[in-house]
């Protein structure tokens, strides 16, 4: 059964204090900012079970209505260029360095599903064949 928030401060705070020499009123105030600080982080969605389950199976980060990104944690639609060119990665390098297949899609399932289905409806894959052997019978030049 998984740890109550009160139980996890308890446990860090008692950490701590085994380390370091600490008031009664330095524990108090510890308790309190270490409590806040686990509520916001399990309000944000991002609960150490959830970042141990992302951490072993990276595939999982890809979800239905968000991308968890594996290098600094926080959700979006879409892992874009931009975003990953922060981390100094390319989309490959990304893919490569955590395990995910080549041909996934770094974005949220239901983005990729609507993607998928305007893509179909516009006749975008004929098109794209079409292209693809006027380019093959043409001329090098």
């Amino acid at each position: 059964m998984a740890k109550s928030l009160v139980e996890m401060c308890a446990e860090i705070v008692a950490a701590q204090a085994g380390h370091t020499r600490l008031t009664s009123e330095e524990i108090g105030d510890s308790l309190r900012q270490v409590f806040w600080t686990l509520q916001d982080v399990q309000r944000t969605g991002q609960e150490t079970e959830v970042e141990e389950s992302v951490s072993r199976d990276p595939q999982s980060s890809i979800q239905r209505n968000q991308v968890i990104c594996l290098e600094c944690g926080k959700s979006f639609k879409l892992l874009s260029n931009r975003h990953l060119a922060l981390h100094n990665l390319t989309p490959r390098e990304y893919k490569q360095k955590h395990g995910i297949r080549m041909t996934q899609a770094l974005s949220a399932r239901t983005l990729s599903q609507r993607r998928r289905k305007l893509a179909k409806e516009l006749g975008m894959g004929k098109q794209l064949a079409e292209w693809r052997a006027e380019r093959k019978h043409r001329p090098a030049g």
